[in-house]
């Protein structure tokens, strides 16, 4: 028994690594699904606020860049589409810039914010009102990988479906 129990501890950190993948795919019926917000909580929990909504998208940029890839508009082409469906036309967005940790805390802020408004000037052009949309660039503050911290999973963008009372 603890030979089995060492053996799934062992594969324990490549499978939550692989779960905290950023999205290089998704659909727009996917992505209605991860950010679509929580039902009303019922009488008994009403003090209880649920996690805002999100989801790590691989939004992939060149090197130093903050020009999207071919790619990264082929899966913010299926975020606007889900973004203007009935069950998120009334939802506001935090697009998140993040970059990994290399290079210093100022270039990364710079970066993360102007690849965040890239994503959120991409998704105006596909019809998704600016007044939902808030970019913001946060640097290596919040690595997906803490303990790889040049990982290019750390590259990416997050998008964080804000409450009702946010927007």
């Amino acid at each position: 028994m603890r030979a089995w129990a060492a053996a799934i501890l062992a594969l324990l950190p490549g499978a939550l690594a692989l779960a905290q993948q950023p999205l290089a795919e998704a659909t727009p019926a996917e992505l209605i699904e991860r950010l679509q917000p929580a039902p009303a909580p019922t009488r008994s929990l009403r003090n209880l606020r649920p996690e805002p909504r999100s989801v790590d998208l691989a939004v992939h940029f060149d090197f130093d860049s903050a020009t999207l890839s071919p790619a990264g508009r082929a899966l913010l082409r299926n975020l606007a589409q889900a973004m203007n469906s009935d069950q998120l036309r009334a939802v506001a967005f935090r697009i998140e810039g993040h970059t990994d940790a290399k290079g210093s805390d100022a270039y990364n802020q710079k970066l993360s914010l102007r690849r965040a408004e890239a994503v959120t000037a991409f998704l105006v052009e596909l019809g998704v009102q600016a007044s939902r949309l808030v970019p913001e660039g946060m640097a290596a503050r919040v690595l997906l990988l803490p303990a790889q911290p040049l990982a290019p999973s750390n590259r990416r963008v997050r998008i964080v479906a804000l409450p009702g009372d946010q927007h």
